[in-house]
């Protein structure tokens, strides 16, 4: 009778009773927190409709779609988009591209911001140190293409840059736009111009949070302003510099598309054709969508590879991590 007993008043806990209790305190939660809820619908509604529900999708990687019959009368296709891909001639390049146009972005264009901050952190003359926030500010509010167009009137041959290299120099003339050595260049250096004021901020943020009596116990200790750099800030936002190292190295193979996209052309593919173009030319200009979603799906998957191990890394390393 215990043990027939023992089972009665058990099921209840483990069965209904969990469900009915969890249901009660999530009413009781959003009763007493509506208002953030409603303040949160909007970010949960776009991720549910343009991140979640496009993933049903995701299948035509596997199938011949076809746009009449549709996703589920598409036949099926198994692997072959993906072995079409890795046995193209153009799977090395764009894949190289890639990595070191991403590469590239990590090694100059990550720590820029980083440099700027400290920079501007040392500066005393507050007017001064507004002034210059302000100037590297505004390029990223400049639209990406007018920053081409830019690019495209200053760079070409009868442009002010040639103008003054053949007048000061007496070179002939470049045309940097079409040169493809030049690609990787000029897309570093104009990202590096557009977002170091920017991307400052969250470094000049996690600066600001440093306890003053750290730099105040290394005076005293007689620490230079150089040691005090090297010592404390770089320290301090030390954790701020790896979780954002850590996002940039899951973002490696998406670089950006639609400067690229604007800022290449066909004489130039040989150093400017990343994934994402390509699979865009394949997708939207061939019409060829699952042999796009193929790549793009190879893309989603290396991505995130990159990141667990980059986390991985980071939470043996350090005691920094994103979980």
């Amino acid at each position: 009778m215990a043990v027939i007993g023992t089972e009665k008043t058990s099921a209840p806990i483990g069965g209904s009773g969990l469900r009915m209790s969890f249901g009660q305190r999530a009413k009781k939660d959003f009763a007493k927190n509506k208002l953030i809820y409603l303040m949160l619908s909007p970010a949960i509604i776009y991720f549910i409709v343009f991140h979640y529900g496009p993933m049903y999708g995701m299948q035509i990687a596997f199938k011949d779609f076809a746009i009449n019959l549709g996703i589920g009368g598409s036949p099926w296709t198994g692997f072959d988009n993906f072995t079409e891909f890795f046995s193209s001639f153009y799977f090395g390049r764009i894949l190289v591209n890639t990595l070191l146009l991403s590469l590239y972005s990590l090694i100059f264009a990550f720590p820029a911001g980083i440099v700027l901050a400290l920079l501007l952190n040392e500066v005393r003359k507050s007017w001064f140190k507004r002034s210059v926030q302000t100037i590297t500010y505004m390029p990223h509010f400049v639209s990406l293409v007018v920053v081409v167009g830019i690019m495209f009137d200053f760079l070409a041959r009868d442009g002010l840059v040639n103008n003054l290299l053949t007048s000061v120099f007496g070179t002939e003339p470049i045309a940097f736009m079409r040169e493809a050595d030049w690609f990787r260049t000029l897309y570093i250096s104009s990202g590096i111009w557009q977002n170091i004021g920017w991307s400052s901020i969250i470094f000049l943020a996690a600066i600001s949070t440093i306890d003053p009596s750290i730099y105040e116990a290394a005076k005293i200790d007689g620490a230079s302003r150089w040691k005090q750099t090297l010592n404390v800030t770089i320290p301090g936002i030390a954790p701020t510099i790896i979780i954002l190292l850590i996002l940039n190295i899951g973002h490696m193979l998406s670089v950006g598309n639609e400067k690229i996209l604007l800022m290449y052309n066909p004489i130039t593919y040989s150093t400017a054709d990343v994934i994402g173009t390509y699979t865009y030319r394949k997708g939207i200009l061939e019409t060829n969508y699952s042999y796009a979603a193929a790549v793009g799906m190879f893309n989603a998957i290396i991505s995130f590879t990159l990141l667990i191990v980059a986390n991985a890394i980071s939470r043996k390393t350090s005691e920094t991590k994103l979980w």
